[in-house]
């Protein structure tokens, strides 16, 4: 199946300073894109990429899992380490699963840790009906676009796929034992009003974690799609001062006729 429109990966060649995030559970890049192109603008090397299964039609999710979802993000962070001197990972929903875990299997390889509304665990009847109900029913209602912010929307699928929902439950699981791994600098960035993830997920997230350098930021005008609402431009800004904190000189002004729709964009 064709990518759809705006559900393109991003790719920017940059500085030493690589980024590369992580898009959520059947959304697309779309969702990241601003975010991106705000990073590259500013001289850094950027990768976003599309997670297999996503960015089509719901039902090709069916046929994948965490484990294609997290081999394509390894696969790019090993890419922007042959690349970069340093590299940070995040993520926003299920991609800040994936940058957690990603930063507690690749240790040192990994500078810091951006994660915005990270998902934990599955609740409620999900999390004990998805083995049997998965069999029963290909999919349920979608989750995307949950934003405040009037006209903003996310491009994801109407429709939950049971199989691949049931796999990221697994996913969840085995990160949630990961995380004392994870050592690294964290910024995490939540909204309280999340119609998704509950706050109870960044709360066992930040009490699970090794990190020393931990900051956390209440998002207060956004949703769960933080990345399109009202506070996206924090989100964007907090980033770059947290990598260019960490990683001092990464960090240039803004690029003329960068940090534009299609302009720094590719497969």
């Amino acid at each position: 199946m064709p990518v759809l429109p705006g559900a393109e990966p991003f790719r920017h060649e940059g500085g030493e300073v690589g980024v590369l995030l992580c898009h959520g559970f059947t959304g697309s890049p779309q969702s990241l894109r601003p975010w991106a192109q705000y990073l590259a603008a500013r001289g850094l090397t950027v990768a976003l990429p599309l997670l297999p299964g996503h960015g089509t039609r719901w039902q090709d999710m069916q046929v994948t899992g965490w484990q294609d979802w997290y081999a394509e993000v390894d696969r790019e962070l090993r890419a922007l380490r042959e690349r970069c001197a340093s590299v940070f990972v995040a993520g926003l929903s299920m991609g800040g699963a994936l940058a957690l875990r990603l930063a507690a299997k690749h240790g040192d390889a990994v500078s810091g840790v951006v994660v915005v509304n990270p998902a934990n665990r599955m609740h409620g009847v999900a999390q004990h009906a998805l083995p049997v109900l998965r069999h029963l029913l290909p999919a349920t209602k979608g989750i995307a676009s949950d934003i405040a912010k009037p006209l903003s929307s996310e491009l994801g699928y109407d429709k939950v796929p049971l199989h691949a929902a049931h796999s990221l439950r697994t996913f969840f699981r085995l990160t949630d034992g990961d995380l004392p791994q994870v050592t690294q600098p964290l910024l995490l960035l939540r909204s309280p009003q999340d119609h998704v993830v509950p706050p109870a997920d960044s709360a066992r997230i930040l009490g699970r974690v090794s990190s020393t350098d931990v900051t956390e930021i209440l998002l207060e005008q956004s949703y769960h799609v933080a990345t399109l609402d009202h506070d996206a431009d924090r989100i964007f800004a907090e980033s770059v001062a947290f990598i260019g904190r960490l990683a001092p000189g990464s960090v240039g002004e803004p690029e003329p006729g960068l940090g534009k729709e299609g302009t720094a964009a590719g497969g």
